[in-house]
């Protein structure tokens, strides 16, 4: 029965892989495996002689011995735990998405726009590559990312530059995500889980993530698309909500607040996000009550919200299918980990792999595993295989482990544009080639996450 559910399993994954030419949403393949998994182990629970305890992270010694009742039980609680911690991911992506969104409604993003006053390529690069890398680690990489090309849209005319623009955009907001922990999904995983604090996140990995974007930055700007001065777009006309730039920062500094938040109460950080887009949705609700001429302020799009909230309308906006693929994700990997296939998993690599390189300073996981890690989160989803690594390892909150994880699955992903979901959104966005990607910015990525890495290993040895 084991070996239908790892079956199962790797159809799915192959499936959410190969999405784009199966011309079918990965949310649907991590759904159903997700439901598959769990009624097999339920069908077939009497077959199964281990079980893997979440709670104590070790496997149980007695499992064959129980009746079948209380293995059905022991599943159920299991099932409860992982759907739990969970909720918790998702209920924090679906505040954070919403307070995004919320400052989309006052067209927020429009005060960084209008900060572009130069027509220099190499700045205007500069200028991207910095507001990505700090965007990402406040609102999250994949939102930085469409807040970017948004703009960039709006500035640069010439496709064939922009797509240049947007490669290195995804570089610099994976590298931004990856030391904050509310970066990317996978450090919030990590950081939700107990695996991180959000102190040690920024001690250990700021400066291997500034590398990771300074470094294909520079030699970006020494190439030829970069060279010269670009013809911008005349800025649009449109009445700017007076409000703007008070909800951009409002918003921002509200998602600032979630990890003070958990640091002061020790909450778990969905709390602190469910407040935060409290505070924001009342300001919301006041300005948008204070009649600013909603009609020519905003779209028409806009304006077929405009009789509602603007808290309802940011709602409806949000990515619910990512939500849901995530949720389908998270428990089919609860699924293997559950039944100590993950454990046993990792118990085998950690015998064979070779330890090159440093050692970290525990049981023995090579940096060459966490290396391999980060190149395999560029052809897979890293979302999957960080969660497949906190059912892997046991190691304490802080340990350098979850800061390398963090750092290589963060960032790894830029070296194919479908290795994470900025690529995936820059793709759509801008029509970019997997080809183009592969020749023009593959390289740039790859030199910069090892620069990265190699800061790393430096930056542990001295904190």
């Amino acid at each position: 029965m084991e070996t239908v559910i790892i079956l199962v399993f790797v159809f799915g994954y192959l499936a959410i892989t190969l999405e784009h030419n199966l011309k079918i949403d990965k949310l649907i393949p991590a759904l159903v495996m997700m439901a598959i998994s769990w009624a097999l182990i339920s069908l077939g629970i009497d077959d199964f002689t281990q079980w893997f305890d979440s709670g104590k992270h070790a496997l149980m010694d007695n499992f064959g011995l129980l009746q079948h009742e209380e293995k059905l039980h022991l599943m159920e609680e299991t099932l409860l735990h992982h759907l739990g911690k969970t909720a918790e991911i998702l209920v924090f992506l679906l505040g954070a998405m919403t307070i995004v969104e919320i400052i989309d409604y006052f067209d927020g993003f429009s005060t960084i726009k209008n900060a572009v006053k130069f027509n220099s390529r190499k700045k205007l690069l500069w200028m991207f590559s910095i507001l990505a890398f700090l965007l990402s680690a406040i609102i999250d990489n994949l939102t930085a990312t469409i807040v970017l090309i948004s703009i960039l849209q709006k500035i640069v005319k010439n496709r064939d530059i922009r797509i240049w623009y947007a490669g290195l955009i995804i570089i610099a907001a994976n590298a931004g995500g990856a030391w904050s922990p509310i970066g990317d999904v996978t450090t919030t995983m990590l950081w939700i889980g107990n695996k991180v604090s959000s102190g040690k996140l920024f001690l250990y990995l700021f400066i291997p993530s500034l590398l990771c974007m300074v470094v294909p930055t520079f030699i970006a700007s020494l190439l030829p698309p970069f060279k010269g001065d670009l013809e911008l777009q005349k800025a649009d006309n449109k009445v700017r909500s007076k409000f703007s730039s008070t909800m951009l920062f409002l918003g921002l500094g509200a998602i600032v607040f979630v990890p003070v938040f958990k640091v002061v109460t020790h909450l778990p950080p969905y709390v602190g996000m469910m407040f935060s887009l409290g505070v924001v949705a009342i300001f919301a609700e006041v300005y948008s009550n204070s009649k600013f001429a909603i009609t020519e302020v905003v779209s028409e799009e806009h304006s077929a919200g405009a009789n509602h909230s603007p808290v309802h309308y940011s709602l409806s906006k949000i990515e619910l299918p990512s939500i849901l693929f995530f949720l389908g994700i998270l428990m089919a990997v609860a699924a293997l980990e559950s039944l100590g296939i993950l454990f046993g998993f990792a118990n085998s690599l950690q015998e064979t792999m070779p330890m090159l390189g440093t050692e970290f300073h525990h049981e023995g996981v090579s940096d060459l595993v966490v290396l391999l890690l980060g190149v395999g989160s560029a052809v897979i989803d890293n979302v999957p295989l960080v969660a497949a690594s906190l059912g892997m390892f046991s190691e304490p909150l802080d340990n350098e482990l979850w800061h390398f994880i963090a750092y290589s699955a963060g960032t790894g992903g830029s070296m194919l544009i479908i290795g994470s979901a900025a690529g995936v959104v820059a793709m759509g966005m801008e029509k970019i080639d997997f080809f183009w990607y592969l020749k023009k910015i593959s390289w740039l990525a790859f030199v910069g996450f090892i620069a990265g890495a190699a800061a790393f290993m430096v930056t542990r040895s001295i904190f």
